[in-house]
């Protein structure tokens, strides 16, 4: 059987080959490897954490909703309730939901950013 190492371990590895170069790049070349290593990171969280978040999601918005479908059904229809004023904060439910939305897309995009406590 032939075993192939699979897209999140080939990202992986692109990163890690990538930042060990760049100590001996200087200048803009230094900087977009950085960049090009802080995207490939966000590449490999969505592969790994993307499905289950968004799973997550629409299990939250369909509960919000009170009707199962897809991600981007719900979201789009969210976006429409809230558009014409049929949810605002006062809603049940709404600021939990957006705010265990905001909090699964951050652990991929930036999972090191810690939110000051207000």
């Amino acid at each position: 059987m032939i075993t192939h190492p699979t897209a999140v371990e080939l990202v992986d590895v692109v990163a890690r080959w990538i930042d060990g170069v760049r100590p001996n790049l200087s200048g803009r070349d230094a900087f977009m490897a950085r960049v090009a290593v802080n995207a490939l990171g966000i590449v490999s969280r969505e592969l790994r954490e993307g499905p289950a978040a968004e799973a997550a999601a629409v299990a939250r918005l369909a509960e919000l909703l009170g009707h199962e479908g897809g991600f981007a059904e719900l979201n789009a229809e969210l976006c429409g309730r809230l558009r014409a004023g049929e949810m605002d904060a006062a809603t049940p439910g709404l600021l939990a939901a957006l705010e265990a939305g905001a909090s699964a897309q951050i652990a991929i995009d930036q999972p090191n950013y810690r939110p000051e406590e207000s």
